[in-house]
Formats: C-alpha cells, structure tokens, sequence
C-alpha cells in the first residue's frame, strides 16, 4: 500500500496551477475529491486525493489539521509516540520498504495561526531532514505555493506525523 501511494504521489510531482490562483485542472481535481472548488488553499486536498487514489480511508478534507487525529499520529515535536501507532506504523512499513514512514504524513504548525496550517507525504527520513512530496507549496517551501513539489524540511521543522496506512476502504 505505501508504495502504492508513493507511486500516486510521485506521478503528481511537476503539477502547477494555471494561474497562480489555487486554481487548474489537477489541482481542482484535488479541491473537487474534497467538496470545495477552485481558489481554496489546497496541501490536504492533494493529500486526501493521492490516499483516495490507492484505496486508503481518509477525512477527504482541505483542512490540513484534520488530518492528524490523535488515533493517527505517530510522532509528535520530534519524538516518536510510545504508543501502538508507532510501533504498528515501523512494523508494517518494514515488510515492504526500507523506510518505515515511507508516505506517512507531516504537519507544519503555525504559531500564527494557532494550528497545522500545511502539511505533505514523508517520502524518506534522513538523519537531520526529510525529503517530502507536497502540494500547494513552492521553492521556498510556502504554504501558499503554486504546486506539488519534491522537498526537502529540517525534522525539527516538523510539528507532527500521521500514518493513515491499514485502513484501506472496506476493511
């Protein structure tokens, strides 16, 4: 299944919006899966579209916090959770990748807002930095962005991990 999303998420790399406006074929494809049209802030909607795409269960939203219940997360301000989603999330990603977290997903929070205001696909995890896929961001790494990019973030950048693997429709 992680592979299967890696694939989809992959595939989205390149993707930009038509005008600069939250708006394009692809990406209001991502705003459609979750209800909304053109124009709106769209990180968990690509999220959402790419989990919908390969079968996994998810909140089909483009409220990027809703994305990581406390029945989800895995890891919070740079230490893995002691709880049974971690070591379920290790353990099941370890039969068929190298990389346990291959296509969890981040959270960024933002004190300004008060909330996780931007999040993405975990694509590798490095010593000191991840390597991301990401929607609705840039080269700078902006919440507001033009499209989906391959990045890299500092881990200590990273406010939270969600793993949505395991719940895959019908089950």
């Amino acid at each position: 299944m992680r592979q299967q999303v890696k694939a989809i998420y992959d595939s989205q790399v390149g993707v930009r919006e038509a005008t600069g406006h939250n708006d394009g074929p692809q990406v209001e494809a991502y705003l459609r899966y979750t209800g909304l049209g053109k124009g709106n802030a769209w990180c968990a909607a690509f999220v959402c579209w790419v989990l919908g795409q390969a079968g996994v269960e998810n909140p089909r939203t483009a409220w990027a916090a809703s994305l990581f219940p406390n029945d989800k997360l895995i890891w919070k301000q740079g230490n893995p959770l002691t709880t049974r989603n971690w070591q379920r999330a290790t353990k099941k990603a370890s039969r068929t990748t190298s990389n346990a977290q291959l296509a969890t997903i981040f959270g960024l929070y933002f004190p300004s807002l008060k909330r996780i205001a931007h999040c993405g696909f975990i694509d590798q995890w490095g010593e000191k930095e991840v390597i991301t896929v990401e929607g609705n961001t840039n080269d700078s790494g902006s919440r507001e962005g033009d499209g989906v990019y391959r990045k890299r973030r500092p881990i200590k950048s990273l406010y939270a991990v969600a793993d949505w693997m395991g719940k895959e429709r019908g089950q």
